[in-house]
């Protein structure tokens, strides 16, 4: 179902920026084709969300979108959906 909504996620959470000569869209992506492309990064991923899961955080909460942009040197846009992404193609068991 998450990856069903996807598409509309991205549709209406990008804003219609162009930095860089790239389209917001494109950006993005790329960010989540190289996640699918290496699935590696993304269980890696799921590990951490999972150890935040196991400190009573959601992979949703602030604090997690902030801790992975950083990590990841995104945006907190760009994390929250890296972040769905993941959760939705590699660890639907993370909260």
């Amino acid at each position: 179902m998450l990856r069903s909504l996807l598409p509309a996620l991205l549709g209406t959470v990008l804003p219609l920026s162009v930095p860089l000569g790239l389209p917001v869209f494109a950006q993005q992506s790329a960010l989540l084709d190289a996640v699918k492309q290496n699935p590696q990064r993304g269980k890696a991923l799921c590990q951490q969300l999972r150890q935040y899961n196991a400190q009573d955080l959601s992979f949703t909460s602030a604090q997690v979108t902030q801790a992975i942009a950083r990590q990841q040197s995104l945006s907190p846009a760009d994390a929250e959906v890296l972040v769905t992404y993941v959760v939705g193609l590699y660890c639907p068991d993370v909260r």
